[in-house]
């Protein structure tokens, strides 16, 4: 099998290890990696900013650039839900309608890929430890990539889940939002971030890199003994990758 990898804005800058432990888990099933060294932004910010033609302008890029058969993989619930969701919504009334169907109809946040394309299942190899799990918005909402997110988690037999009571409210970051609005998200993270510490935890875990950024600067600042990781950073780790 071959498939596309859309690495993200965030991958790309700052969570490039994160990437390459993904295509470790895709090559370790077989799939054959292609990556465009043109990819660029999924267009979510110009999006959510309202910035519509610069975001069709983007969309079309990739959809362009990703243009075989294959598909296209996404380390991130965030720019999938994008991708998958947005970008349909995006072109509802212009002619491009069918290619952009075709395209989004081709993308996958990855947990979903492993799980429900690849069927994978893990053996953990390390030892005991609990966790929590934080669903970034678009991951939840309009990706709906979450609950595979957390069943790679509960595969992982030495790995417990402690569940958030916050779980599915916003961490604040938002992309442009938290530059927009930075009071209002400090006070949403702050909020998060006590959530986590009462759960007596020693990793935060997430799939989106944009939201451990956000709860893993504030738990910094306010010296919070939880590590923040990468879902896939994560897995990679516990199967000795």
């Amino acid at each position: 099998m071959k498939a596309y990898f859309f690495a993200t804005c965030l991958g790309g800058v700052a969570y490039s290890n994160t990437c390459i432990n993904a295509i470790k888990l895709l090559q370790k099933e077989g799939v054959e990696i292609i990556f465009k060294k043109d990819q660029t932004c999924c267009g979510q910010p110009s999006f959510n900013s309202g910035y519509y033609d610069y975001s069709q302008q983007i969309a079309l890029h990739n959809i362009k650039l990703f243009n075989e058969p294959y598909p296209v993989i996404v380390p991130s619930g965030s720019c999938a839900g994008v991708m998958k969701v947005d970008y349909l919504e995006l072109f509802a009334d212009s002619g491009d309608y069918a290619m952009v169907k075709e395209f989004s109809s081709r993308v996958y946040e990855l947990s979903d890929f492993l799980l429900k394309e690849l069927k994978v299942n893990y053996e953990d190899k390390g030892e005991k430890v609990k966790v929590a799990w934080h669903s970034n918005c678009h991951a939840l909402r309009v990706a709906k990539s979450v609950g595979s997110s957390k069943s790679l988690i509960r595969q992982l037999k030495n790995v417990e889940l402690i569940e958030l009571e916050r779980e599915e409210e916003c961490c604040g970051f938002g992309g442009t939002f938290s530059i927009k609005e930075p009071e209002i998200s400090n006070a949403m993270v702050q909020d998060k971030i006590k959530d986590i510490q009462d759960r007596n935890v020693e990793y935060l875990v997430s799939g989106d890199a944009g939201c451990l950024m956000n709860i893993s600067g504030a738990m910094q600042k306010n010296n919070v003994n939880v590590k923040p990781i990468h879902l896939y950073d994560f897995i990679a780790q516990r199967i000795n990758l």
